[in-house]
Parts: C-alpha cells; structure tokens; sequence
C-alpha cells in the first residue's frame, strides 16, 4: 500500500500550478486596479490644475456710474447682468472665462 502523495507528490505539483497561476491573476488584477486609481487621480488632477484660465470667485464687471443691478444669470459660458442706468434697463453680456462684454441690449418704452 504505498501513498502518492508521499512517494513522488503528483498532487502537489497540480497544486504548484494551481498556485502559480491563483498568483498570475492576483498580479493582473492588482495591476489593473493601480492603472485604474492612477487614472483617476490623473483625471483629478488634469481638471484642477487646467481650469482654461476660468476666472473664479474675484473677477470685477465694472457697470456704467450711476447703475443699480437688477439681477444675474450664468448659462452657456456667458454672464446676463440685467442693470437699472436712469429708469432705463439695460442687459449685459459677458464671457465667463475672461469676463470681457459680448453684448448690450437697451430697454425703451415706445414715446
């Protein structure tokens, strides 16, 4: 009565295998999860630090003297001011990004 697990292991070298390829895919799978995290990180990274040259919270739209600010919109990359100059309404236009002025549409009663 002899044991084949004792004499000559055929058993364990199946289980070598076995082993060695349960590894193989660890290695892969851990890999494919770093490429994944660093291009996520990558993403964050790219999108804070490469705004486009947005101008954030401390931009100045100067307004004609004498103006009271009736009301804003941001849509579209574009900046609505609609301003109260003497009785007469006016709306602004302005980029968001370098906050130049696009347009200016004035408000008339008919005479």
């Amino acid at each position: 009565m002899s044991n084949n697990n004792l004499s000559g292991n055929p058993a364990g070298g199946d289980a070598e295998a076995l082993l060695a390829r349960a590894r193989l895919m660890m290695i892969i799978s851990a890999l494919t999860t770093l490429i994944a995290i660093a291009a996520v990180v990558s993403v964050i990274g790219y999108r804070m630090f490469n705004r486009g040259g947005a101008i954030g919270a401390d931009g100045i739209i100067t307004l004609p003297k004498g103006a009271r600010l009736i009301s804003t919109v941001a849509s579209a990359g574009r900046v609505a001011v609609l301003i109260d100059v003497g009785g007469t309404s006016e709306l602004l236009t302005f980029d968001i990004k370098t906050l130049k002025q696009t347009g200016r549409l004035r408000f008339a009663t008919e005479p």
